[in-house]
């Protein structure tokens, strides 16, 4: 496989980065992001003389300032202050990793690279995009998975994405991947009889979700004129225990109407991701007293052997072996 070590990943949404300076987990380890000189700076939460958390200190003219004994250091981490000193500071470094804002979002990477991020499935072209964030008890496959996995909506999400009644459609699905990607194209399913679809879609053409290396997870819902609604989530385990995620909500921009749905979304949209939450945390919490047994890989879980190669650095089976099954949805 050749996916690169050197990539990005969104980790806040740049309007939560204002006066004061956020602490985040990133790949297990603190880091504090604040406003420097030169944009958003990201620096392990340490400071070298005592181990304090930066995060608790100040920002003083685009420098973080140590809470325990007013050590400054700049964007890139060396250290241009110690109060009381009368020589010329020492060299002094905190590690620093990349940044890079894209449309209100933040993207850090331990690596320098000379690419530019990846944010939605849609860049480019005329959309409204709404942001969002999330924190869920999971780990990072289960809440990929969660949100590409379509039989969980008739039960988690009942009257919301789908209709109340029973009824279900016979689906065509076809899987295909490559270095670092797989995805799902359902086909045959005229519309959802959710209140989301009944609101903001139309006839459906086909439902495409997509996993990409290292966690985003895309649902992009397609009608006879094009894009309906799409949805693009950066996710990454922030510790043992919890993902952390940002979310881009998107539709077409093509007049009011279409402004008003956007502005529908985000509380339906809400109210989903609390759901998801609520059942990804309670199997979370119910797998501690299950520590030796594995979850079943059920026939309809059909990205999840997929995207576990993928994470574990290896072609997805479906990047030899398209596939096509079919499903009552």
């Amino acid at each position: 496989m050749t996916t690169p070590v050197k990539h990005w990943q969104a980790v806040a949404l740049s309007r939560n980065i204002d006066r004061k300076p956020l602490r985040i987990l990133f790949q297990d380890q603190p880091v504090v992001l604040f406003r420097s000189e030169n944009g958003i700076s990201a620096l392990a939460d340490r400071c070298p003389h005592r181990l304090a958390e930066l995060s608790k200190g100040k920002i003083i003219n685009g420098e973080i300032e140590c809470p325990y004994h007013g050590w400054r250091f700049d964007g890139a981490g060396s250290c241009t202050a110690i109060p009381g000193l009368l020589d010329k500071v020492p060299n002094y470094h905190i590690p620093s990793y990349q940044t890079c804002e894209k449309e209100g979002v933040l993207f850090i990477s331990r690596h320098k690279t000379e690419t530019t991020p990846y944010l939605h499935c849609m860049e480019g072209k005329p959309v409204l995009m709404r942001l969002a964030q999330s924190r869920t008890r999971s780990d990072l496959l289960d809440t990929a998975e969660n949100i590409l996995d379509a039989t969980h909506t008739h039960f988690v999400h009942k009257g919301l994405l789908r209709g109340l009644s029973d009824d279900k459609q016979k689906i065509q699905v076809d899987i295909t991947g490559g270095d670092g990607w797989v995805e799902a194209c359902y086909t045959g399913e005229e519309q959802q009889q959710g209140l989301v679809s009944k609101l903001l879609e139309g006839e459906r053409t086909k439902t495409i979700g997509r996993f990409l290396y290292p966690g985003i997870a895309e649902l992009e819902y397609w009608g006879p004129e094009g894009l309906v609604l799409a949805t693009t989530f950066h996710l990454r385990q922030a510790d043992e225990a919890h993902v952390e995620g940002v979310g881009c909500l998107i539709g077409p921009r093509n007049g009011a109407l279409d402004y008003l749905k956007s502005l529908a979304f985000i509380p339906m949209f809400k109210i989903a991701l609390q759901q998801d939450r609520r059942i990804l945390g309670s199997a979370s919490r119910n797998k501690q007293f299950f520590p030796d047994m594995d979850p079943l890989v059920g026939p309809l879980d059909i990205l999840r052997k997929d995207m576990e190669r993928i994470l574990e650095g290896h072609l997805p089976e479906a990047a030899n072996t398209p596939r096509t099954l079919f499903m009552e949805l």
